[in-house]
């Protein structure tokens, strides 16, 4: 007997209950892989079909359904013969192995079974040899309508497959033209050839189809996966019929004869040139993401939840002193002194996946020695986990520039104001007992040195300048800051509207440095306009204007044409780069000076 990959199942039809029991009996000796169910008529055989079965013995026939692979019938049975029983299995079953096994035999019940469409017809004998010869037309019947169905499987898959494929199945000669001897698919949408061109020779894959760039190596490749492994997966160019260059994928197998020599190959083709191009950008992006990373000015490390540096970059490694291989592997607590796992665990439980953190704290070296740093933190979530990239800034130079000018504001709100109220006291003094003009010149000279003070400390305030953006409504901060400058008789007109996001008491200092230039340099009864432009504002006087030659020195520090500090320009300067506005000296209509903020993020 042939060993089947499964258990053949029989549905044995008799009218004789011993005698069904004994043939099934000895089915099941002459192999362990029969399993036989026994049906007393063909009634129960039919309901026997309608619970399921795949295959009847009988007189007559039985269907193929729900576990049974054959049928085995007697045919003299009261009620439906083993024929008739044949023709109702037929009706729903039309494949199913249908063995007639009958004691009365003769060419006319013969001819009737097979056009009935028997499977096989066989005469019971006497002895038990028969029951051999039975169970090999069983297993033979059952052998053959499995590999048909198989076969019409495959088919009917393979057929619905190549309709469906984005590609084409071909089958050639293993030759470098490789002649084609059959092609399906969508070979035109493809190549711009239709599948008869390469069928009959007009076009050869080989030399007409593929890049002449790679064509050499494509050839090498295939038969050197062939010799290795007999079949093969590669990726190559084709030049469709247009002119147009295309990526193919293609997975193929060696075809051998029988005497094992290779003589053709057959496979898939698939067009897969939006993929490889869309490797190619992701490719260079990557490259490009890599250059950013590893070049960048900032320290960069990601790093998962548990605070496990994954990725450091080489700024990093230069500033803290640790080779890559060091820093792979260390928690990010190792080298930033101000957090251990619990206080960094707390940071990162808050956080949403794309949420940003900043804040200020202080890096250790290799060597022991700390820096400042300004860190900003971004939870950038996979598939698998929760990752955070960490973008910090060494601070040493800023902190060191807070740090004098803190000393500075400190020398001059001190040592300088507290010598000068002393002065100005003693000159209040002086003039209650004595009357005399130089007194009012030193008094003029003290309120002069109060405004220097006053000037050089907001310029000291340049590293805390436009930290706190607001909405804030245009003409509004003008008119407070109008009121908060003596402008004698001067005269403001308000052509501004909308808003800017900006910090309100540095647009204040910015409008009231302007409105004291005009009125300094323009006169008590100077008109001063404040209007709108397209992407910020503008503040005009018609006062005398500043010649063209001296319009580059304005903001410099210091400058003053009058009795001013000299550093009111230079404060307007500094909050309007603070607020990355742009600011412009122009001439007004009026002849005067017009100061023009752009790049002003207007509401």
């Amino acid at each position: 007997m042939q060993d089947f990959p499964a258990p053949i199942r029989v549905l044995l039809v008799d009218d004789d209950p011993d005698l069904a029991t004994i043939t099934a009996t000895y089915l099941q000796r002459e192999d362990d892989q029969f399993t036989v169910e026994t049906a007393i008529g063909a009634e129960a055989a039919l309901e026997r079909l309608d619970d399921g079965i795949d295959c009847v013995v009988s007189d007559y026939e039985m269907p193929e359904k729900n576990g049974i692979d054959c049928v085995v019938s007697d045919y003299e049975m009261p009620e439906k013969n083993g024929i008739e029983l044949l023709e109702a299995v037929r009706e729903t079953y039309p494949d199913l192995p249908f063995i007639l096994y009958t004691g009365r035999g003769s060419e006319e019940i013969a001819s009737d079974a097979i056009s009935a469409g028997v499977t096989d017809y066989l005469q019971k004998e006497r002895g038990s040899g028969q029951y051999a010869v039975l169970a090999n037309r069983i297993e033979n019947a059952v052998e053959a309508y499995r590999s048909e169905t198989l076969l019409t499987r495959r088919t009917r898959r393979l057929e619905r497959l190549i309709s469906n494929l984005p590609g084409m199945v071909y089958r050639c000669r293993n030759e470098p033209e490789w002649p084609m001897e059959a092609v399906e698919g969508e070979v035109a949408a493809m190549t711009g050839y239709d599948a008869e061109s390469l069928e009959h020779g007009d076009v050869q894959w080989g030399s007409d189809v593929i890049h002449p760039g790679d064509r050499e190596e494509t050839w090498a490749r295939v038969q050197d996966s062939l010799d290795e492994r007999g079949r093969f997966e590669l990726s190559y160019r084709i030049r469709t019929r247009d002119g147009e260059t295309r990526w193919m994928w293609e997975r193929g197998r060696g075809v051998y004869d029988d005497d094992g020599d290779l003589t053709r190959i057959e496979g898939f083709i698939t067009d897969v040139t939006e993929r490889e191009r869309r490797e190619s950008r992701l490719q260079e992006s990557s490259a490009r993401l890599e250059a950013l990373f590893e070049q960048s000015p900032d320290m960069i490390n990601l790093h998962d939840a548990d605070g496990t540096i994954a990725e450091p970059n080489a700024r990093l490694c230069e500033k803290t002193g640790y080779d890559r291989e060091e820093l792979i592997g260390m928690k990010v607590w190792e080298i930033d002194c101000s957090i251990d796992s619990a206080s960094a665990a707390e940071v990162w439980d808050q956080m949403e996946p794309g949420d940003s953190r900043r804040l200020e704290s202080e890096y250790e070296r290799a060597d022991g020695s700390t820096f400042p740093v300004e860190v900003n933190i971004r939870r950038i979530d996979t598939a698998d986990e929760a990752l955070f990239a960490v973008i910090s800034r060494d601070v040493s130079e800023r902190k060191e520039r807070e740090r004098r000018l803190e000393r500075f504001a400190s020398i001059v709100s001190h040592d300088l104001r507290n010598p000068l109220n002393v002065a100005q006291g003693r000159v209040d003094l002086a003039a209650e007992e004595c009357d005399s003009e130089h007194l009012d010149h030193v008094a003029d000279a003290h309120e002069r040195m109060n405004a220097l003070i006053d000037s050089l400390l907001s310029l000291a305030q340049e590293g805390d300048l436009a930290t706190d953006l607001e909405r804030i409504d245009l003409a509004d901060a003008v008119e407070r800051a109008w009121s908060s400058v003596p402008t004698d008789d001067a005269h403001l007109q308000l052509a501004v509207t909308g808003s800017v996001s900006a910090d309100r008491s540095r647009l204040a200092q910015l409008f009231e440095n302007l409105f004291r230039n005009s009125v300094e340099h323009g006169g008590s009864d100077v008109t001063i306009t404040v209007g709108d432009l397209d992407d910020g504002f503008y503040v005009a006087d018609d006062g005398p204007g500043i010649p063209g030659n001296h319009r580059d020195s304005v903001f410099e520090t210091g400058y003053t044409t009058s009795d001013g500090t000299g550093f009111g320009l230079a404060i307007v300067e500094q909050v309007a780069e603070a607020h990355d506005w742009a600011v412009e000296l122009t001439e007004s209509d009026d002849g005067g000076v017009r100061f023009e903020f752009s790049g002003v993020d207007e509401g």
